[in-house]
């Protein structure tokens, strides 16, 4: 009798934590090649383009450790997922309204702080909820929904885009936005274990957490950031160019044809962040994240020689295998690695900062290399930074191997 009441309280719960992870997708990455288009149709150079994004991502950068620390440190989690939400909506508002440089930078500073919380939040509020021992398993599903919510925002970005034009994309995000505040309304605050979302031991009768200076003694922490710092400097201009190159080859529907490479890669994503959870379950997280390193030049060996129609399916595929892989094993192998140390959430942040640094920086990079040197051969050394993640994860490999190994604490 007892399991059934836990059953149907469980259930009563991870479906709105389901269903937030599945809205929140459009507002945290459905819009982000859009606005490329949408500024390049306003007159906007790539080179500018890409310096705007580059400054939304620093911003976001220099928050994502404070954001963690406030995420383990509040006890109102919910709350801040909701004012996050708000923060994205206005940010859309604001690009619709106006097209000036230091506005457009502001909206997209707002986005990225927005951004920057709900991560963390989200990562603890599921803790919090299953607890070590189920954040593998519930991990995987949350990023197989947030994978599914991009292909449907996608789809109707596309979809909406073509027949009323960009702005219908913006206020679809501002729409699930919406239904992202009321999914996470639906989470009892009863139901998140603050303790548990923050990474303490469960039977510990110390409810003091370590201090900062974990993040730093703990070398398998930072070889994945660092290694992650080298695989987004990379990644993180790719999809943008990719659609900005589709588009100066006057392409038509250039709306549709980036929500088909935003749609493709989701697709493959929400299978791969399901196949990540069971070889972690299996074998650990090691092999999952060399395999997402791996496919990051060839994606871009392929981009280079294939920004078309067709190209579209590899090159996507393999940012979908990438992507998938990672959502999964970054934040389980963090959870993992600081599990009883109550700095899981700054943990998160810490990584995420670092692995900022290279996103952030990519934009601008590719951007700029590509306005002077052409796509190809911004796709070729875009593609190229992913070696350095190899090679670390290669060189470290007796060092974070046995961090890597288990996947519940």
């Amino acid at each position: 009798m007892s399991q059934n009441i836990i059953a149907d309280t469980d259930k009563k719960v991870i479906w709105p934590l389901q269903s937030l992870n599945f809205f929140m997708a459009d507002l945290q990455a459905g819009v982000g090649p859009f606005l490329g288009l949408f500024l390049l149709a306003h007159g906007w150079k790539s080179g500018l383009i890409g310096s705007v994004m580059t400054i939304g991502g620093v911003a976001g950068m220099i928050m994502t450790i404070p954001a963690g620390a406030l995420i383990d440190a509040t006890k109102r989690k919910r709350f801040f997922v909701v004012i996050s939400a708000i923060f994205t909506i206005l940010a859309s508002c604001i690009i619709l309204l106006t097209q000036e440089f230091w506005l457009v930078s502001i909206s997209q500073v707002a986005t990225a702080i927005a951004g920057s919380v709900i991560g963390p939040a989200i990562i603890g509020i599921t803790l919090g909820i299953v607890k070590q021992e189920g954040f593998n398993r519930q991990n995987g599903h949350n990023q197989a929904y947030n994978h599914a919510g991009n292909v449907v925002g996608s789809a109707l970005s596309g979809y909406l885009g073509y027949k009323f034009g960009m702005h219908a994309i913006f206020l679809l995000a501002a729409v699930f936005g919406v239904l992202s505040i009321i999914s996470v309304l639906m989470i009892p605050a009863s139901a998140i274990d603050d303790k548990a979302a923050r990474g303490m031991k469960q039977n510990s009768t110390d409810d003091k957490a370590s201090g900062f200076k974990v993040l730093f003694q703990c070398k398998s922490l930072v070889v994945l950031a660092a290694a992650l710092a080298f695989f987004h400097l990379g990644n993180g201009a790719m999809l943008p160019l990719y659609g900005l190159a589709a588009a100066s080859k006057s392409h038509d529907n250039a709306s549709m044809f980036v929500a088909m490479t935003i749609i493709i890669a989701q697709l493959v994503m929400i299978g791969t962040s399901l196949l990540a959870m069971r070889m972690a379950d299996k074998s650990g997280y090691w092999l999952v994240l060399l395999i997402s390193f791996i496919s990051l030049p060839v994606r871009g060996f392929i981009a280079a020689y294939m920004h078309s129609k067709s190209g579209i399916y590899p090159v996507q595929i393999l940012d979908g295998i990438g992507a998938g892989l990672q959502s999964v094993a970054v934040p389980g192998l963090v959870a993992h690695i600081l599990n009883g140390t109550g700095r899981v959430n700054i943990g998160q942040g810490a990584v995420m900062t670092v692995q900022g640094l290279g996103a952030a920086l990519s934009p601008a990079i590719g951007g700029w290399i590509a306005q002077g040197m052409g796509y190809s051969t911004a796709f070729l050394i875009l593609g190229s930074f992913a070696i350095g993640s190899i090679l670390l994860w290669s060189i470290y490999y007796r060092t974070i191997h046995k961090d890597c190994e288990k996947t519940s604490g």
